[in-house]
């Protein structure tokens, strides 16, 4: 943002620093001194959001036509910092449902949701815009539906409730979520990326991986999944990590659909890597009402299956292919480690300060300031290399800010579905479809909501995937005994998942574009290569030990069983354990495999048993191929 200097700033420019340096300062406030009532907290929240948005993206239509739409919305949310702010003594100590709704009430909703639903199209584009724009329809319309899904309609009163006065609409949960915590992780992130800590992340991955075999990909794994617990974006993830891993790989041996594939994998799996996880999980931790480490703790098994599975794929791929090591030729040279060692010292800080039950928002800011002394530090270390300006430092405030209104609007949004299906009991109609689809079983039970999750994580981002998905499917896994937090994780990983799953990968598609492969069949292969992260969700819905819910007993062998059906399937998917399988063998492994996510003893037993006798028999056929060699 170089462009923002006085002798090239326009106003429009300088509104944008004026408002951000606003919000910026808004929230900083909320952190140092005190939090405000949520009927004040979250508008202001996601009215200077709303700024930021129509500032920065004008409308698509230029000329006079345009400016007179933006200066309506403009309008608009001025309109509504009058309204929320003059009107708070009433807002804050009103009784919902209750006390009356008046006309300015109605007014300031629907001039909320309309300038909201615009943002909406700006930001996130026309898919999530008309996702939201039917279950409005629903609420007015819903007597025409049919019989199973019929609702009574809604009228102004109650609609107005609902939206703009109520914890269940669009200053709901969600919103206060990112008014509590999200901003300060993302400005987090940016400030941590800024100072140099996200470049040591990077550095690491590929000084550790470099020079073993099949190392570039080893190093994207690395890298892309300590880069994914700052960033919580995959595509962001792939941008960042990519363009340097990517080559590398290309260049010992890996197909570009290949290296595109492992990218869009590793990158993804950032957002369920503890300790800092995707933006998804600090919602679900407020949905749950359970503090953050307790989300974060539960996701470090999965995790670790998750990353095992790339990081053996990638070693029996190498194996099988012989990808040579990385070469001085295709080694990326990077910085020494152990000096920038303290600029870890923000994700370290941060992660204490979670960890030891501070608040989201505390934590968040006592990583900033981290940040900011590590840039410090910076100064007289290495030679200022890692050392950026004041000026630098701002820049990355003012694109934190950005993201953090990018995130705000969707957040936001979803709260217009969520208060649609409380109200309109839709998530119990839809329970009761699926119970009725799946005769009470459980599987199927799984199978349909993993569907239903995976097609709104291909059309929505993932906060808003995972919003929708727990307010429509979660009440069905609670109606058969699912417990909450397993049943919240399911939902949350098959959200995540769609980033790398056709027809609509943007992970994946990123990754090829890089690559220079084709987009479709890295796709494919992307899906191939996170099979395990298929699995996982339904294995701690049967056993939730592996979220560390039981006895160290059942949690350890659940961890065992997990890790060994890791292994047999990543050789399965791979073809290649000690030597390269058979057809029949690579079968029998992935099906051992999948053998061991039943809950049973047996099934367990028998998986183990048939992954054990493939590899004896490849050890058997290795050790002939060697005799033989010999003679």
């Amino acid at each position: 943002m170089s462009e923002y200097t006085p002798a090239k700033m326009t106003a429009r420019q300088g509104i944008i620093i004026a408002v951000s340096f606003i919000w910026i300062s808004f929230q900083f406030y909320l952190a140092i001194f005190t939090p405000l009532h949520p009927m004040l907290q979250s508008p202001v929240h996601l009215l200077l959001a709303l700024l930021v948005v129509f500032l920065y993206r004008e409308a698509e239509q230029g000329g006079s036509l345009g400016k007179i739409g933006d200066l309506a919305f403009f309008a608009g949310i001025a309109f509504l910092f009058y309204y929320f702010i003059w009107e708070s003594p009433r807002l804050t100590t009103r009784v919902a449902f209750i006390s009356d709704v008046l006309t300015i009430d109605i007014v300031a909703m629907a001039v909320c949701v309309v300038v909201l639903m615009e943002a909406v199209r700006r930001t996130m584009g026309k898919i999530l815009f008309f996702f939201i724009l039917f279950f409005i329809f629903y609420a007015w319309f819903g007597h025409h539906f049919p019989s199973i899904l019929r609702y009574r309609g809604t009228n102004l009163e109650t609609f107005t409730e609902l939206m703009t006065m109520g914890p269940d609409g669009i200053l709901g949960t969600p919103l206060y979520t990112s008014a509590n915590s999200l901003f300060y992780f993302i400005v987090f992130g940016v400030f941590f990326s800024a100072c140099g800590g996200g470049q040591l992340l990077i550095d690491i991955g590929l000084k550790f991986s470099n020079k073993s075999s099949g190392g570039p990909a080893k190093a994207a794994i690395i890298s892309s999944s300590l880069m994914g617990m700052i960033s919580g974006s995959a595509v962001a993830n792939v941008s960042t990590t990519g363009v340097m891993t990517i080559p590398m790989m290309k260049k010992v041996g890996y197909t570009p659909e290949q290296a595109g594939a492992i990218e869009a994998v590793a990158s993804t799996g950032g957002q369920i890597m503890p300790p800092i996880m995707g933006i998804g999980a600090f919602i679900m931790a407020e949905m749950l009402g359970v503090p953050y480490k307790t989300v974060a703790f539960s996701a470090i098994i999965p995790a670790v299956a998750y990353y095992l599975s790339i990081f053996l794929f990638v070693t029996f791929i190498a194996q099988k292919q012989r990808v040579a090591k990385a070469s001085a030729e295709t080694a990326i040279e990077v910085d020494v480690i152990i000096p920038r060692l303290y600029m870890l010292l923000p994700a370290i800080i941060l992660v204490y300060y979670m960890v030891s039950g501070a608040s989201l928002m505390r934590s968040g800011m006592m990583g900033i300031y981290a940040a900011i002394g590590v840039n410090v530090v910076n100064r007289f270390v290495l030679g200022g290399k890692y050392y950026v300006s004041l000026k630098s430092l701002f820049e990355s405030a003012l694109q934190g800010a950005r993201q953090a209104a990018d995130i705000a609007i969707p957040t936001a949004a979803c709260g217009i579905i969520i208060g649609i299906v409380i109200q309109s009991g839709l998530a119990t109609k839809l329970s009761t479809i699926i119970a009725g689809v799946g005769v009470s079983n459980l599987l199927i039970a799984l199978l349909i909501t993993m569907g239903g999750c995976m097609l709104l994580g291909m059309a929505l981002p993932t906060v808003a995937a995972y919003l929708v998905a727990n307010i429509l499917f979660v009440p069905t896994l609670a109606a058969l005994k699912v417990p909450a937090l397993p049943a919240n994780m399911f939902v949350f990983y098959f959200g995540i998942m769609a980033q790398i799953t056709p027809p609509v990968c943007l992970a994946s598609f990123t990754a090829a574009g890089i690559a220079g492969g084709n987009a479709w069949k890295t796709g494919w292969l992307g899906a191939r290569y996170a099979l395990v992260a298929f699995l996982i969700p339904f294995i701690f819905v049967y056993d939730p030990a592996i979220l560390l819910m039981g006895s160290g007993f059942e949690i350890t062998k659940a961890t065992a069983v997990l890790f060994a059906g890791t292994f047999l399937l990543a050789a399965g998917m791979a073809g290649y354990v000690i030597m390269p399988l058979r057809a029949y063998e690579r079968a029998a492994l992935i099906s051992a495999a999948v053998l061991m996510i039943l809950p049973e003893r047996m099934t367990d037993i028998i998986g183990i048993s048939v992954g054990a006798a493939v590899i004896l028999l490849c050890i058997l056929r290795r050790r002939k191929a060697l005799t033989e060699a010999k003679q």
